[in-house]
């Protein structure tokens, strides 16, 4: 895998996504996208980011799923104003710009997005975290829209 995310094509990170996190079966990352869709406001994008898109844990470059099969999380980011307004006000980072993500240690502060958690878990036998943020946050960071953005 290269150094960082940002050296990684849009391509290449779809490909490491579904190749680590759904097995190598692109339907079933595309149905993951579908609940997505299905289950956040309407214009709000979707993107995963982290290890299931470079293959290594930031922190220590250990690769996905180092600790045994399903132990890696997979990080995954709402973009725009009415994801923003699933949080609580103690569930940000930045105030109404970039919020923490909804984990097994932090799920009350954004409790309507619990089920969508839930049911994704269940899909990739695996944590997955969802935090919000603002459209010029993810500009600013180069992210991947794995799901799309029915927005842009």
């Amino acid at each position: 895998m290269e150094a960082q995310e940002e050296n990684l094509t849009d391509e290449r990170k779809r490909e490491n996504v579904i190749s680590l996190a759904f097995d190598g079966d692109a339907p079933k990352f595309e149905h993951f996208c579908a609940v997505i869709r299905d289950s956040v406001p309407a214009g709000t994008g979707a993107v995963l980011r982290g290890s299931a898109v470079t293959g290594y844990r930031w922190k220590d470059h250990a690769p996905f799923d180092a600790d045994g099969p399903g132990s890696s999380d997979l990080d995954l980011t709402l973009v725009g104003a009415e994801a923003i307004r699933l949080f609580k006000l103690t569930g940000f980072f930045v105030p109404g710009i970039h919020s923490r993500p909804v984990s097994e240690e932090d799920p009350e502060i954004a409790p309507a997005l619990v089920p969508l958690r839930d049911h994704l878990m269940a899909m990739v036998a695996r944590p997955v975290n969802i935090q919000a943020t603002r459209d010029f946050v993810m500009h600013l960071r180069g992210a991947l829209s794995a799901c799309g953005n029915p927005a842009a």
